[in-house]
């Protein structure tokens, strides 16, 4: 198994930033009809930052991983370098090459992401 494969495990059996904000600035939520995996991720904004940032739902190993590496790459950045993340940016942080089945459930996260600063 590679190293790559043992971080997607440990962000799934151990996931970062998991759970609901209370009273969050933003919210957003995407579901991956395709296999049945939703994300919901609220975020707390102050002057432009990340300042807090949860997520919940339920999925496949890669869309829980991918949420919780995401939500550690994001925390503390401007939402300007955040809405500029490109697909490409998330499959190095989760460092496996994902089949086109699996792509949707790796870059849901990111869609996650992207709808709540959106949202207001």
């Amino acid at each position: 198994m590679s190293l790559y494969q043992d971080v997607i495990l440990d962000h799934y059996r151990n996931p970062r930033n998991q759970g609901e904000l209370k009273h969050p600035t933003h919210t957003g939520s995407a579901l991956n009809p395709t296999c049945g995996d939703q994300l919901q991720m609220d975020i707390i904004m102050e002057n432009g930052i990340i300042k807090e940032i949860g997520f919940s739902g339920a999925g496949c190993a890669i869309s829980q991983a991918s949420a919780s590496l995401l939500t550690e790459e994001v925390l503390g950045k401007r939402s300007e370098e955040v809405l500029a993340l490109s697909p490409q940016d998330i499959l190095k942080l989760l460092g496996v090459t994902l089949s086109p089945a699996r792509l949707k459930c790796g870059l849901l996260s990111l869609e996650t992401l992207k709808k709540a600063l959106s949202s207001k």
